[in-house]
């Protein structure tokens, strides 16, 4: 079964920038994942500091890969200092069909 999810954060004032660009780089990488069947970041087209990000993976085995692997792990390190909270909100999504 997939592993589908929705992050979602909003971006500190002047550090508009510096995420879209983590956000392109992270995106090229996540999507080279062979286990990645789906990355769509996106901003809210009132308010560009959020974001929203789906998420879908083959599997739990490829979600475990995806979230070991170092560019994401250095993503989210950086992103904490650049956007407000504690974190990304993450919401686990389940097909209906």
């Amino acid at each position: 079964m997939t592993k589908t999810l929705y992050a979602e954060f909003t971006v500190k004032e002047g550090s508009e920038a510096r995420v879209a660009e983590m956000m392109a780089t992270l995106a090229g990488h996540v999507r080279n994942e062979p286990g990645n069947v789906m990355f769509l970041p996106y901003t809210r087209e009132t308010n560009p500091r959020e974001y929203f990000v789906f998420e879908v993976y083959r599997d739990e085995q490829a979600f475990q890969e995806h979230i070991g692997a170092d560019y994401g792990r250095e993503f989210n390190a950086e992103l904490t200092e650049h956007i407000e909270g504690e974190g990304s909100v993450l919401t686990w999504l389940q097909p209906l069909m």
